[in-house]
């Protein structure tokens, strides 16, 4: 069976993308598994620093697939309890390496559920935003978590609680995107994103979203003490030694994610 998404390693660069465009990229069991494999590997590839994440087709993902229950339940069978909910990037796993969604089309319900979690957010003009799930009966979860947090309150509410779809200049005004470009340069926009990113030690800048992250939940006492032990590691680093002959040296520093 051939892989719905898929994973490319560039350099520092892994691009995944939902391939599956006959059905506009909706989330079946096989995307599901596809794509929490795509992310892990993204995790765990040493190699791999930054993440752009895309759709092929007309769509980047237009959520779960509703002739597939699987695909929105994660194929809980017996129990539900013991079962793990944060079990997928777009639920919540953890990954401090930068992540850049470029937003090629339909982008609905656990599409931009995902899109959510992503630090950076490039869209053509040509995509749209919506959470439709009140439009089925049913409730938009991690989204309601999530939306209020990354937006305005009312402005979040707007797209939770009508289902309706906005374009992206709207998405844009109200802060989801953080650039709407021309459909045809999309990804070329991305990889010059994430070439800037690249720029930066990757160790280092994962201690920074990773600080960014978890501040959230702590008091900034807690935050600073945290945050000065993750200080302390990274200093201990090859890349911090190599960030300091360069700057002695006038030079560009060679990161080597160590």
């Amino acid at each position: 069976m051939a892989d719905l998404v898929r994973y490319e390693l560039d350099g520092h660069v892994a691009t995944i993308t939902y391939d599956r465009p006959e059905a506009l990229n909706a989330i079946n069991a096989q995307v599901r598994r596809d794509l929490n494999e795509a992310f892990a590997r993204f995790r765990d590839e040493e190699e791999a620093w930054v993440a752009i994440v895309t759709g092929r087709g007309r769509a980047f993902c237009v959520g779960a697939d509703v002739k597939d229950g699987a695909g929105a339940t994660g194929e809980f069978k017996g129990t539900f309890w013991e079962k793990p909910t944060v079990n997928s990037f777009e639920s919540g796993w953890e990954i401090f390496k930068p992540v850049i969604a470029a937003v090629n089309g339909l982008c609905l319900g656990y599409g931009l559920t995902l899109v959510t979690w992503c630090d950076f957010v490039i869209a053509s003009d040509r995509a749209e935003f919506g959470f439709p799930e009140v439009r089925l009966g049913v409730p938009t979860i991690v989204g309601a978590i999530r939306l209020p947090r990354r937006i305005n309150w009312q402005d979040a509410m707007e797209l939770l609680l009508t289902g309706e779809r906005i374009g992206a200049e709207r998405a844009h005004e109200i802060g989801l995107v953080g650039w709407v470009v021309e459909h045809e340069t999309l990804m070329e926009e991305a990889h010059r994103l994430a070439d800037r990113l690249l720029a930066a030690a990757p160790l280092a800048a994962r201690a920074v979203k990773e600080m960014a992250v978890r501040s959230r939940t702590l008091s900034d006492t807690e935050a600073i003490r945290f945050g000065e032990t993750m200080r302390k590691v990274a200093a201990a680093t090859e890349d911090a030694a190599e960030g300091a002959r360069a700057f002695a040296e006038r030079r560009d520093p060679v990161w080597k994610g160590r």
